[in-house]
């Protein structure tokens, strides 16, 4: 069954054994990271630091940092499981394409409906991403961390960063690291090749600004397609709804009509 947000998938890994709370006041500079860096070398399990000082928001790490943690979040009994999955329905999709006769092809693909189906994702019109907006919330609200002591300055590591192509309405979910700046400000490098770059091109270009809106937070499923190697053009929502086995859900950016995952801790408008 597909988690329904990351509280589902934190309270799955607690009943589990694979999460550990935190209750002590710890710092986001360097600290947390210092922490988080012994248990994963220990192979330890995942760890909800519920007071992060400067933030009232809590902090979760390492949700995904072993096998047995990775193939949970995918809903898979194990990671050879998920990819030979994704292995069999490729190869019929190609011999079906392929070798196509009404008589067996459409036959075959009726037990799999439900896999074109998970393809789909749902729009929800009041999501949880946008129960409470604060327009006047800044970056130094948020528990981000500075990980490493010659760091320039905090980063957000997992941010799903959420583009358009003004041209043709292609959407891209990328993981780009950003470094924070100040209250309202962060800068994030994504390469040439990258989808998110190709449309800030065209909007370069064009002498627009670019509308981007950044999710924290969000389903496994989804914040593990933001990182995976798919064809370009292929938007990472519709990987995610694959391998919940259900479609993912998005929903309309308030401040644009970028589609983000509605089920984000929070989104990010820029």
């Amino acid at each position: 069954m597909a988690y329904q947000n990351l509280q589902d998938f934190i309270a799955v890994l607690e009943k589990a054994g694979e999460l550990k709370r935190i209750a002590v006041p710890v710092d986001p500079h360097l600290e947390i990271s210092a922490i988080a860096g012994r248990i994963m070398k220990e192979g330890g399990p995942a760890l909800l630091f519920e007071q992060v000082r400067g933030s009232a928001y809590p902090l979760a790490i390492n949700l995904m940092g072993s096998e047995r943690r990775m193939a949970m979040a995918l809903n898979a009994e194990s990671l050879d499981a998920k990819a030979q999955e994704i292995s069999d329905i490729i190869d019929w999709a190609w011999s079906a394409a392929r070798d196509f006769n009404p008589f067996t092809t459409i036959p075959q693909a009726i037990p799999k409906l439900p896999v074109a189906l998970s393809l789909i994702p749902r729009k929800k019109s009041h999501p949880l991403c946008q129960e409470v907006v604060d327009d006047d919330a800044g970056f130094d609200s948020l528990p981000v961390l500075t990980c490493w002591p010659e760091d320039e300055g905090p980063f957000l590591t997992l941010p799903l960063v959420c583009t358009e192509d003004p041209e043709t309405g292609g959407r891209n979910i990328g993981m780009y690291r950003m470094q924070v700046y100040d209250k309202h400000t962060a800068g994030m490098h994504w390469h040439l090749h990258k989808d998110g770059a190709y449309f800030f091109d065209k909007y370069r270009k064009r002498g627009e600004r670019m509308p981007v809106a950044v999710a924290l937070g969000c389903d496994p499923a989804v914040i593990y397609a933001a990182t995976a190697p798919l064809p370009q053009g292929v938007w990472e929502i519709l990987f995610a709804g694959f391998l919940r086995g259900r479609g993912a859900e998005v929903s309309k950016a308030t401040l644009s009509d970028i589609l983000v995952p509605a089920d984000a801790e929070f989104v990010l408008y820029m």
